[in-house]
């Protein structure tokens, strides 16, 4: 069952919705999962199939837009970082306060740039009990270079450098095509601009400032902070868009309890497809059914104690 919800994050009403098990008994808690999109996706994007999975596997789930994103309030489009983490915490408590929802027991999913998002989330928030990051970046400058030439990454810097100035002394944000930064390979174009067609809130132009944002957010730099509690990372040895080493990277970083798990040919988009995306699921389901229960029973039946 899917209900709409309301909640506010920095003065700002945003808008999720609420997915809960068909076998939810009346009074029952359950163990709650946050889906955090990436990049320029909105709740209504992949990760409704998501929240799928985690209900018939017994969990709770609930998908939202950030700010400006999707039906949410805001600046529209902007892709700050560090806006995105407080989000994400009024999103926590939000769902903790959820009825059928043991406050105790969140976890998060985040998907390509939403896999960056929960990674520093986990580390700064101890409410996060359990951290699944897909396809994730764990550093924007070497993320952003590495898709580009040399010449291209200069370029880029450079203009970015030209709107900082702009952004300081107007107050104006440039808004540019998602792909001048973005600069998808031909297979995730291709694929996201299919999935993006039919989607009236899909967005095609973000401001240029996400570039400085995104050079000075790099949660490999704090995500050895989510240890003693898990965090998995799992990613694709075909992805051109961001490529495997971040999430290698990502775990490199990390500390005990952590996984990482590559896929075998598949591209950045293919993961919200079958049949990596049973795969994802599938790794996923197990990660937070070993460090985090859907059910309070099972607690119980296997004599569960988290590492936390």
């Amino acid at each position: 069952m899917k209900r709409p919800v309301e909640f506010y994050s920095e003065g700002f009403k945003l808008c999720g919705d609420v997915y809960t098990p068909d076998d939810l008994s009346p009074g029952e808690q359950r163990a709650a999962v946050l889906l955090c999109h990436g990049y320029t996706g909105v709740k209504d994007l992949y990760l409704p199939d998501n929240a799928e999975s985690l209900n018939r596997a017994g969990y709770v789930a609930m998908t939202f837009d950030y700010k400006g994103w999707g039906d949410s309030e805001g600046t529209r489009n902007r892709l700050a970082p560090y806006s995105r983490v407080m989000d994400v915490q009024a999103a926590m408590t939000f769902l903790g306060c959820q009825p059928e929802v043991d406050e105790e027991r969140l976890g998060l999913y985040g998907t390509s740039y939403g896999g960056a998002t929960v990674s520093w989330v986990g580390a700064v928030d101890q409410r996060a009990k359990c951290i699944v990051s897909v396809v994730g970046v764990g550093n924007g400058a070497r993320w952003m270079s590495r898709v580009r030439r040399v010449d291209e990454w200069f370029d880029l810097l450079e203009r970015s450098a030209e709107d900082r100035v702009k952004r300081a002394t107007t107050g104006n944000l440039e808004y540019v095509d998602r792909s001048d930064i973005l600069l998808p390979d031909r297979q995730s174009a291709e694929l996201a601009a299919a999935a993006r067609r039919n989607n009236p809130a899909a967005v095609g132009t973000i401001p240029i400032e996400y570039v400085d944002d995104t050079l000075g957010f790099n949660p490999e730099w704090i995500v050895d902070k989510i240890s003693p509690r898990p965090i998995l990372f799992i990613t694709s040895d075909n992805d051109r868009l961001v490529l495997p080493e971040e999430s290698e990277q990502l775990y490199a970083h990390a500390r005990e309890p952590k996984k990482l798990v590559v896929l075998k040919g598949y591209g950045h988009y293919e993961v919200y497809q079958e049949p990596a995306f049973s795969e994802v699921m599938a790794e996923t389901l197990a990660w937070f059914g070993e460090w985090m229960p859907a059910r309070s029973d099972r607690l119980l039946e296997y004599g569960f104690k988290p590492p936390f």
